[in-house]
């Protein structure tokens, strides 16, 4: 006991405060308390992300990837917290961190991938790894000013926002998370569980190595409860509990016409088009409202449950403010809300490629166009089921289904020919809302912000959390802190600094929270 005192005193620099006693249960100060410690160290906790947002950090760059990890190490010993590197053959490292906590009688994990998303430099208005402080967003009315870095007790503009690759997606909240720890330490307060951290790095690159680390590594990774930091605060910017996200599944077709290209003057209306057949391919697919048309699609979709229906019914409706600011003048579905309609299965149409268009456009028939679709899936559909479904609606309409360009033979044999190919995917993942970790979560979430929560049942974007799910067993809820406008995935990837600090608060309620609440929701009602 008397090493880890010392030990925690030597990292939060402190002297002599630490009275390694829990918040008590009318401390309503707690979230005030880390604002004032945090608005005199602000330029270091901007200075800790930017130093991790300077390291490029795509997966397939196994040099950067791997400092990232060492990085990432150096940032957990340096709290006291014990932390190595995960692998499996062929595997970018995952950063695991353990901390015990005396008297804890609960482990939570918590999780965020630190690498990103693949970037065109051309598109970004600063470059994607040097970190870039703006006044406002760039789509704010005349744009926004580049400014400097505030130094050491010069104070963070709360709109202002910081432009890098992962600076939302998922570099803040892995800061976030270990500032919590700084802050909770400074005032001499003990998390209430023990805690493991597991930074993945291959999330945006599919996670296919996700599911062995976690088989090779399930006794290391055991716990009760894993809590992820990734996606985006709600629209409204209230905070945000989740329980769960879509499944995703990821879809090429190619359909073929002539074997080269055609004068559209000599050959039209003779030789098939296949712009136009994937135009009515597609179209058969869904229609206009985002219904679903292919055959069997829905039986596997279950109504929601009682608990889930109130949660939706009680989310910010921002429909119209969105529409506005996205100058849309309609809506898919008949009107229904925005909640809702991500809460169902989608299929979005997310390219398309035949011929050129502009000024490099010809009268021409092409020899093949392609289109990608992503299927977004809900609890009980599976990927495998809805791809068999999808190859029989393809067949039904006439086409012979490929998986690899077909040969000169096979096109004379054939009137139409689809080439289906795509990622696999993965299902989506739920935690019901009525467990009693769950109402702990939110019920501590609420404590460390002093507001009420939107609580969403799985809809939305898509996480591989079914490996987690399947292999360790253990709840898996999302509690994530960036701002919804951040351009994760696209170019000009953004943080808002009010959302740092809103998730340091958040997450260091959670820990000093979580144990005591988790306590109170499992005893029975009297």
């Amino acid at each position: 006991m008397q090493l880890l005192l010392t030990v925690l005193l030597s990292i939060s620099g402190s002297s002599g405060r630490l009275a390694a006693l829990p918040p008590q249960p009318g401390d309503t100060t707690l979230r005030s308390r880390i604002a004032a410690w945090r608005s005199a160290r602000e330029s270091a906790i901007v200075g800790e992300l930017s130093d991790l947002l300077r390291i490029p950090n795509l997966a397939s760059d196994s040099i950067n990837i791997r400092r990232n990890a060492a990085l990432l190490v150096r940032m957990l010993e340096r709290r006291g917290v014990t932390a190595r590197q995960l692998e499996t053959p062929g595997s970018p490292p995952a950063v695991y961190g353990e901390l015990a906590v005396p008297g804890a009688t609960r482990t939570v994990v918590f999780y965020a991938h630190y690498d990103g998303q693949p970037v065109d430099t051309a598109r970004w208005a600063s470059p994607p790894w040097q970190v870039t402080l703006r006044d406002g967003p760039l789509t704010a009315p005349g744009g926004s000013r580049v400014i400097p870095m505030p130094q050491a007790g010069q104070r963070f503009d709360p709109e202002w926002r910081i432009y890098a690759r992962s600076a939302s997606d998922d570099k803040a909240p892995i800061v976030a998370m270990l500032t919590a720890l700084d802050a909770l330490r400074e005032f001499g307060i003990r998390p209430s569980v023990n805690l493991k951290f597991f930074f993945e790095g291959e999330e945006e690159a599919g996670s296919g190595h996700l599911r062995e680390m976690l088989t090779r590594h399930a006794g290391l990774l055991k716990a009760d409860l894993w809590l992820f930091g990734d996606g985006p605060v709600h629209q409204s910017r209230k905070p945000v509990v989740s329980f769960g996200v879509r499944g995703v599944m990821g879809i090429h077709l190619t359909v073929y016409g002539p074997s080269r290209p055609l004068h559209s003057g000599h050959y039209g209306n003779w030789a098939p088009n296949p712009n136009l057949m994937l135009a009515h391919l597609l179209a058969s697919l869904r229609d206009q409202e985002g219904q679903i048309l292919i055959e069997r699609f829905y039986e596997d979709v279950q109504p929601f449950t009682a608990a889930q229906a109130a949660a939706l019914a009680a989310i910010p409706r921002m429909d119209e403010l969105l529409a506005g600011e996205l100058r849309l003048g309609r809506t898919e579905g008949k009107g229904a809300a925005l909640v809702e309609q991500i809460s169902r299965p989608g299929l979005n149409v997310s390219g398309i490629s035949g011929g050129r268009t502009g000024s490099t456009a010809a009268n021409v028939i092409v020899p093949e166009a392609s289109a990608y679709l992503d299927f977004r899936l809900v609890p009980d559909q599976r990927p495998e089921r809805i791809r068999r479904l999808l190859e029989a609606h393809l067949a039904a309409r006439g086409y012979h289904v490929v998986r690899q360009d077909p040969d000169s033979a096979t096109r004379r044999n054939y009137p139409r020919i689809v080439k289906v190919t795509g990622d696999g995917g993965y299902p989506a993942t739920s935690t019901a809302l009525d467990l009693p970790v769950s109402r702990a979560v939110v019920r501590a979430a609420e404590r460390a912000l002093g507001e009420a929560v939107i609580v969403e049942p799985p809809f939305g974007g898509s996480l591989p959390l079914y490996h987690f799910q399947e292999v360790l067993g253990a709840p898996l809820i999302m509690v994530p802190i960036v701002n919804h406008d951040n351009n994760q995935h696209a170019e000009n990837e953004n943080l808002r600094i009010r959302n740092l600090w809103d998730g340091i608060e958040l997450y260091a309620g959670l820990l000093a929270w979580l144990g005591p609440e988790w306590s109170t929701a499992e005893r029975p009602v009297p």
